[in-house]
């Protein structure tokens, strides 16, 4: 049993041009599929901050210095991707 671990056989084996090329397009994919799901999150969290601490500034401004804020006419990609609607 000991035998089997500590010796060396050799295995006759090729990689071949188009393997070499799908193993390159799944790295590029896990890069880019993990760079996707960084910035998703990233700005979800940005978004969870800003307006947590953005509501209290505004409550601190004088009524003069507060805007009211219109509904949006135009609805952008953010807007459908946030969890706010």
């Amino acid at each position: 049993m000991l035998s089997m671990l500590f010796t060396v056989k050799p295995v006759s084996g090729y990689i071949d041009p188009a393997s070499t090329s799908y193993i390159i397009q799944i790295a590029a994919g896990v890069v880019i599929a993990i760079g996707t799901v960084i910035g998703v999150y990233r700005n979800k969290i940005k978004r969870f901050f800003k307006s947590k601490f953005g509501k209290e500034k505004e409550e601190t401004l004088p009524a003069a210095e507060r805007t009211v804020t219109k509904e949006k006419e135009n609805i952008t990609a953010e807007d459908l991707l946030s969890d706010d609607i």
